[in-house]
């Protein structure tokens, strides 16, 4: 399995540990959890304590982990590199929109410039067509046009479930780009 295969399991495992936590009337052990997935104890033990850096209010009980209710909603982010023509853009926006997805930013790795970045917060059709128009209107180009049509978006979503929906739907639609090694760090 690759690298990039075994980041997708991993959030694909944590997203379920979050789903089975959400969806649990009792708390679910180290050990239960790890059965269910396929994998060790303390890849679960690292996985809660990943999750719970990324803002999951989960509590370890005598009994097992539990999700705590939250007061405000939990917001889970994503930055996916993409790779297509500028006739390609407002699909690859109302993709990610469709699919729960808030666009928070652009950003390109210029091999001159170092990395560039652009607050967007598109999340709504009517955002798009806004940002659409502006960028008609003013004559300026896409920033992704420096960068022979790379660059990245970190997208926000309420769960990382959606964030994976959308990671599934810009792959199956071509516009998802592997990451180089550089860039992953």
């Amino acid at each position: 399995m690759g690298k990039a295969e075994a980041m997708v399991s991993a959030q694909t495992r944590r997203g379920r540990i979050v789903s089975d936590l959400a969806g649990s009337n009792k708390p679910l052990s180290g050990a239960a959890l790890a059965k269910e997935l396929g994998v060790s104890r303390q890849i679960i033990v690292q996985d809660i304590a990943l999750l719970r850096a990324n803002g999951h209010d989960i509590v370890a009980t005598n009994r097992g982990y539990v999700l705590s209710p939250s007061r405000e909603p939990q917001v889970f982010t994503r930055r996916f590199k993409v790779h297509h023509g500028e006739e390609q853009t407002i699909d690859e926006l109302e993709t990610i929109i469709d699919l729960g997805g808030t666009v928070e930013d652009v950003m390109v790795n210029h091999r001159v410039y170092g990395k560039v970045t652009a607050s967007l917060g598109l999340k709504s059709r009517r955002d798009i067509a806004r940002f659409s128009e502006d960028m008609r209107t003013g004559r300026s180009s896409l920033l992704m046009t420096v960068t022979s049509g790379y660059h990245f978006h970190l997208v926000s979503a309420e769960s990382e479930e959606a964030l994976d929906d959308i990671e599934k739907a810009l792959s199956d639609k071509g516009y998802l780009a592997e990451y180089l090694p550089h860039e992953c760090e």
